[in-house]
């Protein structure tokens, strides 16, 4: 008896899960249409959104187009319910994005803030932060949290950023930076949070492998709409698998890492929109560089496709470019791939900007739904 009245509750729950998620997907929406999309009974659907509306999260806003008969009432994630923040930190700069509910971007900033230990930093974000929200119009209210995205190991059991060699720090508790900011706060790497961006509002179930091809180069692995994270929380590290023995030096005191070779470091020490200008005119030097890089490339795709046999995805600024240019890591691919697949599996990212301030804020507003 007890296991039936818990298993009613779960019911009940996923189905109000489900209703608000349908909402938030398609903006404006109507009992039956979420009746008939859910495949629940038209009182169920009512009842439900009449409880989401007294709780504030939905309201009515006027009524859809007749299809014939009387026409429905259109209803929408209230405005009040909140909107989420992402904050990306990295060695020179920060990102900050603001979303709704529905995973619109609101407004996005990147300023110049290079990277230093100590409180002083943090305070310095947090008045950026506050400056950017008040810009926004939001002055703070109504904010449901802040997901950070940091260039290291993220591990989520010992709450620290294990280690960041980029940065320069190790061990450092998620306490000793949540303490500047008035909002609850969540932590994850930039590369997961990349590829959380381009998984989660995504219809597709299927198994990819992210590549973030910025100033450090990382990389996770997306399923199922989740995140895989490994046994120490570094799945998908591929910026330190070796590539070329004894090769050249990496940040991290090793020699050959795939981020010696393929960090949008190799193709520009400034900013990488003229690299790819120079490219475009078809400058010898920017080909000869971009050959190599693409080179190097390939060979880190198809050793990541050999072993993970998915679709595999390039982003970060590089990936950000690459949409012009995917056929020339293709061919590359093609010739080192063992089995005649072709190389369709490598594509370019759908986030061009910001993708891992949108992942991290992407990640508050799935954290929010989890719980309606």
């Amino acid at each position: 008896m007890e296991k039936k009245k818990i298993t009613n509750i779960e019911v009940k729950r996923k189905n109000r899960n489900d209703v608000f998620r349908y909402i938030c997907k398609n903006a404006m929406a109507s009992n039956p249409d979420i009746s008939y999309a859910l495949k629940m009974s038209l009182p169920t659907a009512t009842q439900i959104t009449k409880e989401l509306i007294e709780e504030g999260l939905v309201e009515e806003k006027g009524v859809l187009e007749s299809t014939g008969g009387r026409r429905a009432k259109a209803l929408a994630v209230s405005e009040n319910v909140g909107k989420a923040v992402g904050l990306d930190i990295t060695k020179n700069h920060i990102s900050l994005v603001l979303t709704d509910l529905t995973g619109e971007i609101l407004r996005y900033e990147r300023i110049f803030l290079p990277y230093t230990t100590g409180d002083e930093y943090y305070r310095e974000v947090s008045v950026k932060l506050e400056a950017f929200l008040n810009k926004s119009g939001y002055g703070g209210q109504r904010i449901l949290g802040i997901g950070i995205s940091f260039p290291g190991i993220i591990d989520l059991d010992k709450e620290q950023v294990a280690d960041s060699h980029i940065l320069g720090v190790r061990s450092l508790p998620f306490a000793s930076v949540s303490c500047f900011f008035r909002y609850p706060c969540y932590f994850l790497n930039d590369a997961n949070a990349g590829a959380y961006a381009e998984g989660i509002q995504s219809e597709s179930m299927e198994r990819f492998f992210y590549l973030s091809l910025s100033n450090t180069v990382g990389g996770a692995v997306y399923s199922n709409h989740r995140l895989e994270q490994g046994k120490n929380y570094r799945c998908g590290e591929v910026g330190h698998m070796t590539i070329v023995p004894d090769g050249e030096s990496c940040y991290c005191g090793k020699q050959g890492c795939v981020d010696a070779y393929c960090s949008a470091k190799c193709l520009s020490d400034g900013k990488l929109e003229d690299f790819f200008k120079r490219l475009q005119k078809g400058e010898q030097e920017a080909v000869w560089s971009w050959d190599r890089y693409t080179t190097y490339l390939a060979i880190a795709v198809n050793n990541i496709h050999m072993v993970l046999d998915c679709d595999i995805v390039l982003g970060g600024y590089v990936g950000s470019y690459m949409g012009e240019y995917i056929q020339d890591i293709r061919d590359k691919v093609s010739k080192r791939n063992t089995f005649a697949e072709g190389s369709s599996f490598v594509r370019s990212c759908r986030h061009k900007t910001g993708a891992a301030a949108l992942g991290a804020s992407l990640k508050i507003i799935e954290l929010f739904m989890e719980q309606v």
